[in-house]
């Protein structure tokens, strides 16, 4: 086993859109420990869990546009966090017409 490539916020340069059934949110509290409450676009409250990869990577924060996969089942009210936006992928987001919440 070897040392886990970290990538850092200036590497963050491809753009993951949403695919499927995953659906853009805006987080709006940290719960704890791995848990964020997030908005989202399709209008629904989710409480999400941050991946593990993903939680070892970058922090989220408050007002961060993230990208949210509603769980199979309890599908209105959890989901898990797949990938955070920076803020000029969030704008960027805003103008291609994906993120229509503020």
């Amino acid at each position: 086993m070897g040392k886990k490539k970290v990538i850092s916020e200036e590497e963050m340069d491809e753009l993951v859109l949403p695919s499927g059934n995953d659906v853009l949110g805006i987080a709006m509290k940290l719960l704890g420990y791995d848990r964020v409450l997030v908005k989202c676009q399709d209008g629904y409250e989710r409480i999400c869990r941050i991946r593990g990869k993903l939680k070892r990577r970058f922090w989220i924060r408050i007002g961060d546009v993230v990208l949210v996969s509603p769980w199979d089942f309890q599908y209105e009210t959890r989901g898990d966090i797949i990938w955070r936006y920076t803020k000029g992928q969030a704008e960027h987001l805003r103008k291609m017409g994906f993120l229509t919440i503020e």
